[in-house]
């Protein structure tokens, strides 16, 4: 319920941050002038005893995060990824998010295993380790499949964590209505859309199943990327609460010295990471929505591996091309084009003047170009990238929320494995490609073909919805009297004629 008492949880936050001796480090990243300080301490300081205490032998950030819920948590474990944004110190503390958060005991995994699969867990597995990885959601365990032999993760989610969700995101929920209420202009952001969006793919990735289609369907799509292995699900060992897949062997992908120190080259692991990702999202329009450190390790032939597929996004073919074209713009350092992609797909009111918004976004990409990378500060170019938005009206695409998010983390993981990545240079031959294959006149004649084919499903139908809308307008009176059966009453002649000719130009150009 989204009511008041959901005030006291938002109190609870902060009073839990001032408690826990984390308000001060989010201050300091986040470099707040005095007043900001002093404000935050004053309000923060009376409300400190309702805050919770948490695990003193963590630091304070982690300490405040991990006590506040698993909604937390996962915001916690995007900024872990952006050391360039929140500070190298404040990086490391939430890096422990992504896998090494406190476990729940074995003997309850297993007793949620025995439920679920309806066999002791001595039966299915001939080797059951305790738990090598917790996250906000579920842990994961290692084991021996007895049938087989073959070495899996069992993945088992947390008990009572659907309940805790809802708890975190009715706050939420909450704090977005007030925010809009309070600040009209931030309506344009859509605050109340946002949490709705991060609502419902949490809620999916409470159920293993859909992960392990997640992870089926992601397989199929990658089996020919070179240099990169999906773990596979393995259905008949998996359930709501469990999932069981391939074990995927390989050092963390947050281990830089690890990674040098086996020989790997980083810089090329770096750019197949950020390639990777574009290629899925633009490719194949399914991509993997959580690629933090935690999700990703590089086995010893140098492939990337990705698992924990609970959060994917999807794009349809239309946002990609604008999203391949606003990035090839980027790319080409051509501005003009970029504002103009985003006036056409509507992203910018029309009211706004295109040159003024080429101009903002030649700020925001020149001093990226040509810039030793440890030397762009991320978090500036982000502030005024919001700016941007403020004064040109933009509304948050919801459509979008998750490849931004996601594309903003895959470059925090590539540039923490190597500091002088460039994310354009990484990307170029990825857009440059799908630019050359997906927009001209031979992706119009693959949309033609398209068109012909949904219109032809249809084209049985033709004759009759052509008669339908004569003799509706031959004989108005009756029309009234009945539902008809194929067009709607009053539907206009020259529309269904107009269906039949379009359907015949468009299988006629295609044979042609």
């Amino acid at each position: 319920m989204r009511g008041p008492h959901n005030l006291l949880r938002l109190i609870r936050t902060g009073a839990t941050f001032e408690r826990t001796g984390a308000m001060g480090a989010v201050l300091d990243a986040m470099e707040a002038p005095p007043r900001l300080r002093v404000a935050a301490r004053i309000l923060g300081w009376p409300f400190r005893w309702l805050g919770y205490k948490g695990d003193p032998a963590l630091p304070p950030i982690t300490r405040a995060i991990t006590a506040l819920g698993p909604a937390y948590i996962k915001f916690g474990q995007i900024l872990s990824t952006r050391a360039d944004v929140v500070g190298v110190q404040m990086a490391d503390q939430l890096r422990m998010l992504q896998d090494r958060l406190p476990p729940f005991p074995t003997e309850q995994a297993k007793e949620i295993i025995q439920t679920d699969l309806r066999q002791p867990v001595d039966l299915l597995f001939s080797e059951f380790s305790e738990p090598v990885a917790a996250a906000s959601i579920a842990q994961v365990h290692r084991a021996r499949v007895r049938e087989t032999g073959r070495e899996v993760a069992v993945k088992v989610l947390r008990p009572g964590i659907a309940g805790a969700f809802r708890r975190d995101i009715d706050a939420f929920h909450f704090a977005a209505g007030i925010i809009e209420f309070l600040s009209p202009g931030s309506r344009r952001l859509r605050p109340r859309d946002v949490v709705a969006h991060f609502e419902a793919t949490v809620t999916a990735e409470q159920d293993m199943r859909l992960e392990a289609a997640n992870a089926s369907e992601f397989a199929e799509n990658t089996k020919d990327d070179p240099g990169f292995a999906v773990p596979r699900p393995h259905w008949d060992l998996s359930s709501r609460r469990v999932l069981t897949s391939d074990w995927a062997e390989g050092l963390p992908m947050g281990d830089r010295a690890a990674l040098l120190a086996a020989g790997h080259d980083v810089s090329r692991i770096a750019t197949r990471v950020i390639q990777l990702f574009l290629q899925h999202a633009l490719r194949d329009g399914f991509f993997h929505a959580d690629m933090h450190h935690g999700n990703l390790k590089v086995a010893a032939n140098g492939d990337v591996l990705a698992y924990d597929f609970g959060i994917m996004g999807e794009i349809d073919e239309y946002t990609r091309r604008i999203y391949a074209e606003i990035l090839y713009g980027f790319i080409q350092r051509d501005y003009r084009r970029v504002a103009r992609v985003h006036f056409e797909a509507g992203y910018v009111p029309r009211d706004r003047d295109e040159a003024q918004f080429a101009r903002a976004l030649r700020a925001v990409g020149e001093p990226i170009f040509g810039a030793n990378a440890s030397r762009i500060s991320m978090a500036n170019l982000l502030a005024y990238l919001f700016e941007v938005t403020e004064r040109f009206g933009m509304q948050t695409q919801t459509q979008l929320i998750l490849l931004q998010r996601t594309m903003v983390v895959v470059e925090g993981v590539a540039r923490s494995v190597d500091p002088q990545l460039n994310i354009w240079d990484a990307a170029k031959p990825v857009v440059s490609d799908y630019i050359k294959s997906n927009i001209g006149p031979s992706a119009l004649a693959g949309d033609m073909a398209r068109v012909a084919q949904t219109v032809g499903r249809y084209g049985p139908l033709l004759p009759r919805m052509v008669e339908q809308a004569l003799w509706e307008r031959a004989h108005p009176e009756d029309a009234r009297r009945i539902q008809p059966v194929v067009i709607r009453r009053g539907a206009p002649v020259w529309l269904a004629v107009a269906l039949a000719l379009g359907a015949g130009a468009a299988i006629g150009m295609v044979l042609v």
